[in-house]
C-alpha cells in the first residue's frame, strides 16, 4: 500500500495578497492612527524624545502591515496594524535609549567619587582631580558625562536611571498616583528655585532653555569646564534634596554633619522645605499633571 505524504504547507490556504493600490488606500486612510498612537506615547515618555523620530518609525511600520495583512485571517487591519505601529515606537525608544550598562556604572562611580571628594576637600574637584581619583583621564570623564547627558532621564517616581521600557508608564494612572506625581513634580520646581543662583541659572538655561554649554560659559563668564561642574554639583544637589523630602531611606547622611559641605546642604534641604507647600506644589499643574505655567523641567535632566 503507497503512502502519499503530504506537506502541510502545500495544504494550508494561500496567503491573499492586496494589490498595489489597495495597499495605498490601506497606508493612506490609516496615516492618523500612526499620528494617534505617536501622541498618546509623546504623554508618557521623556520630552526630550522627537515626535519625528516616532512618526517616521511608526510610518514604517504601517506600510509593513499594509504588505503583510491578510483580510482572509480575520482580524482587522487597525487592529493588525496598531500592533506593529506600538512594537515599532517602543524599538524606536529602545534605540533612543542607547546607554549601556558600562556607561551606568560609570555614572554612579563618578557621582560617588565626586560627593566623596565634595566632602574632603569641602568644594567642587576639579576634572583633574577627580580624573585621577577615578583612575582615568579627563577626556575619558567628559565623554562619559556627555553619554550620561544624552542617555539618562529624571525618575520622578525613584530619581534613577530608566531604560526605555521603563520610561513608559501606566496609560491612565489613578487619582491617588497622579497626585503623587503633580507633588514630586512640584517639588523638583521648588528645589530648583531653592538652589544658589549661579547654580539655578546654569539648569535653567541648560535644561529648560536648552542652550549649550558654551553659551552659558559665556554669559557666566568662565570655562565650559566650570560649567559642567556647577552642573554636576546642582544636579548632586537636586537630588539628594529631592530625596531628603520624598524618599528619605535615600537620602545621604554625611560623614561629618558638622563640616561647611554638609552644613551648606542642610541648609539648601531646609530651603525646599520653606519655599514649598501643598498647595504651591499642587498650583505647578493642573488635574492632569501638565504644568500650569512656564516650562516643565525637562526630563533628560540626568541625575543618576
Amino acid at each position: 500500500m503507497n503512502t502519499i505524504v503530504t506537506n502541510a504547507a502545500d495544504t494550508a490556504p494561500a496567503a491573499t495578497v492586496l494589490s498595489a493600490a489597495e495597499q495605498e488606500e490601506l497606508i493612506r486612510t490609516h496615516m492618523p492612527l500612526v499620528g494617534h498612537l505617536v501622541r498618546d506615547m509623546l504623554t508618557r515618555i521623556p520630552n526630550h524624545i522627537h515626535r519625528d523620530d516616532l512618526t517616521s518609525a511608526g510610518l514604517h511600520a504601517l506600510v509593513t502591515a499594509a504588505r503583510g495583512w491578510d483580510p482572509d485571517r480575520g482580524i482587522p487591519f487597525h487592529r493588525f496594524a496598531s500592533t506593529r505601529i506600538r512594537g515599532a515606537i517602543l524599538d524606536e525608544l529602545r534605540a533612543l535609549d542607547w546607554a549601556t550598562r558600562s556607561v551606568r556604572t560609570k555614572a554612579r562611580a563618578t557621582d560617588t567619587t565626586r560627593q566623596q571628594l565634595t566632602t574632603t576637600l569641602g568644594r567642587t574637584p576639579s576634572s583633574d582631580e577627580l580624573a585621577q581619583a577615578l583612575g582615568t583621564t579627563t577626556n575619558d570623564l567628559q565623554r562619559t558625562d556627555t553619554d550620561v547627558q544624552r542617555a539618562t532621564v529624571l525618575s520622578l517616581q525613584g530619581f534613577t536611571t530608566s531604560s526605555a521600557d521603563d520610561l513608559v508608564t501606566e496609560k491612565t494612572p489613578g487619582p491617588e498616583d497622579m497626585l503623587l506625581r503633580r507633588e514630586q513634580i512640584g517639588y523638583l520646581h521648588h528645589a530648583i528655585g531653592s538652589l544658589p543662583d549661579r547654580l539655578q541659572v546654569v539648569i535653567t538655561e541648560y535644561f529648560l532653555n536648552e542652550r549649550p554649554m558654551a553659551d552659558i560659559a559665556a554669559d557666566l563668564g568662565v570655562t565650559e569646564s566650570r560649567i559642567s561642574q556647577l552642573r554636576a554639583e546642582a544636579l548632586s544637589l537636586l537630588k539628594d534634596g529631592l530625596n531628603t523630602h520624598l524618599n528619605p531611606d535615600m537620602a545621604p547622611v554625611p560623614d561629618n554633619p558638622d563640616s561647611i559641605t554638609a552644613r551648606r546642604r542642610a541648609s539648601y534641604y531646609a530651603n525646599i522645605a520653606n519655599n514649598t507647600s501643598m498647595n504651591s506644589r499642587l498650583a505647578m499643574t493642573n488635574a492632569h499633571g501638565h504644568t500650569t505655567h512656564g516650562r516643565t523641567p525637562r526630563s533628560s535632566m540626568a541625575v543618576v
